[in-house]
């Protein structure tokens, strides 16, 4: 049985038996609720909308490669980006702690992330990069990135960063396919995306009390 941290302070959310196969699902769960696709679909579908179907798929094509290209960066490079800036795992589950946090509220209250609308996104690569970063790979993705391959290794961790990610850029290519349904999920858009923001609030407040009591077991 694989344990994660859940929602209460030092309290853990457990999967199934199967040891490899419980971590990749803890981490799919993990990624699924930070990168947050749905949030990324909600953007893409109103920022494509004067473009044919054809450009649309392009867009999210590119969206989730240049997602994919810096997140797998992090995920290989990030250890040595920590010891190039004289930081620790632990300091670094504080400081992206607080960005959890800050992303929870803001996905709870129904904010987003970067308002688009004040951008100059007049381009199909401006609305591809816009989604890419910050809406996929954002502080919160990063800092989920170094902490996870800390905890579970890279392996596990790129598996399942290219889950969600495959998963982001299927719900972008369903939102081209069925419009007219999309545009009718608004509200359950929404919903899920106020429940992703709870967790999300919820592990961040579990990141920084777990850096918090390793660096103190470490005094």
């Amino acid at each position: 049985m694989v344990e994660i941290p859940g929602p209460i302070p030092g309290g853990t959310i457990s999967f199934g038996e199967n040891f490899m196969v419980s971590q990749l699902v803890a981490l799919v769960v993990l990624f699924f609720v930070i990168i947050d696709p749905l949030a990324s679909f909600a953007v893409f579908f109103v920022n494509t909308k004067q473009y044919k179907n054809n450009t649309k798929i392009n867009i999210a094509i590119l969206a989730v490669i240049i997602a994919a290209v810096l997140s797998y960066l992090v995920l290989f490079f990030g250890e040595q980006l920590l010891q190039l800036f004289s930081t620790d795992i632990n300091s670094f589950r504080i400081a992206g702690g607080i960005i959890l946090i800050i992303l929870g509220i803001n996905m709870a209250l129904g904010k987003s992330v970067i308002d688009v609308e004040k951008k100059n996104v007049d381009s199909a690569q401006a609305i591809a990069s816009i989604i890419a970063t910050p809406l996929l790979t954002g502080p919160a993705t990063i800092t989920a990135i170094l902490v996870s391959s800390a905890d579970y290794g890279k392996m596990l961790t790129g598996i399942a960063i290219g889950i969600v990610l495959l998963t982001t850029g299927f719900l972008l290519y369903l939102s081209v396919v069925f419009q007219n349904l999309t545009l009718k999920a608004k509200t359950a858009i929404q919903l899920t995306s106020t429940i992703l923001g709870l967790i999300t609030l919820a592990w961040g407040v579990n990141y920084i009390l777990t850096g918090i009591q390793a660096i103190f077991n470490l005094i």
